[in-house]
């Protein structure tokens, strides 16, 4: 047991180990990533045919683990040497090996995302409790991330399980002590929420979504209060610098909304890594 340990200790061995775990964990993300949406909206549809006394529409059932991974052009069911995480896409040059119908880069660009970063997190915080937090928060940001870009929701079903997650982490001060974490908890919340029903009062419109003070609420949890004005810079810095370059270059309209959680999720990480040197940045040029 305790040369297991120590093999998992080694920090050459623990990075390549995490790496191909998050290569592996990518893959699955992709799922939830496609299916999760999917799976809410059915429940939705199934809730309002209820409510009204009608019958819900029945559907192939649909979860994370059935059906199995298929081409959505033929059918043809992925089998295990298709779906080696970046290699298979390369090797079938990003096309079903059945009907040559295209896969999306995206695919391999998740799951090499997911390998980098975890591997990035185990050379960063090396072999401990808070290189498995850091792991678990990044995972959930990412699957976040892109199914903000795609539906614009932010599921409850991640968002709040990752706020407690980041409680029990620092229970006993993995990343930050537990009074910061639950203030930080409270403060993204309401933070939002603010800005939320300021901007509503003021245009008659909503500005974002209640998934964005989930999520910053769970960054606090995580990270504390003491980072949560440089998530919202870093966030809202980036997120304008996007909307314009958008506005501009994509010639795509003001009224056209854009997801914000993307957005707070990069703050959230670099925060995580480089918080502390960041708001110490920032203070010495202030």
């Amino acid at each position: 047991m305790g040369a297991a340990l120590a093999g998992w200790a080694d920090p050459t061995a623990f990075a390549l180990s995490c790496g191909l775990l998050g290569l592996l964990v990518g893959s699955f993300l992709n799922v939830v990533i496609h299916r999760l949406p999917k799976m809410m909206e059915r429940d939705w549809h199934g809730q309002c045919a209820e409510l009204r006394g009608e019958t819900a529409p029945e559907h192939e059932p649909l979860s994370l683990a059935r059906p199995r991974s298929h081409c959505p052009g033929c059918g043809h069911a992925i089998t295990a040497l298709e779906n080696i995480p970046v290699v298979s896409w390369l090797v079938l040059r990003g096309r079903c090996s059945a009907c040559k119908t295209p896969i999306s880069a995206r695919y391999p660009m998740v799951e090499a995302l997911t390998g980098l970063l975890t591997a990035f997190t185990a050379v960063h915080f090396g072999f401990g409790w808070a290189a498995a937090g850091a792991i678990l928060l990044i995972w959930c940001l990412i699957t976040l991330t892109f199914i903000d870009f795609d539906t614009q929701l932010l599921p409850d079903s991640i968002t709040l399980p990752l706020l407690w997650a980041g409680l029990l982490f620092n229970l006993s001060g993995t990343f930050i002590d537990l009074a910061s974490a639950v203030v930080g908890a409270v403060i993204g919340y309401l933070a939002l929420w603010s800005v939320y029903w300021g901007f509503k009062l003021a245009t008659g419109k909503e500005g974002m979504g209640y998934g964005d003070f989930k999520l910053l609420a769970a960054l606090g949890a995580w990270l504390g209060w003491q980072m949560l004005p440089l998530v919202i810079l870093l966030s809202s810095l980036v997120g304008a610098l996007v909307g314009i370059a958008l506005i501009v270059l994509a010639k795509r309209g003001r009224n056209v909304p854009i997801p914000f959680g993307p957005y707070l999720a990069t703050a959230g990480l670099l925060a995580l890594f480089w918080g502390k040197e960041l708001t110490q940045s920032y203070l010495r040029l202030m």
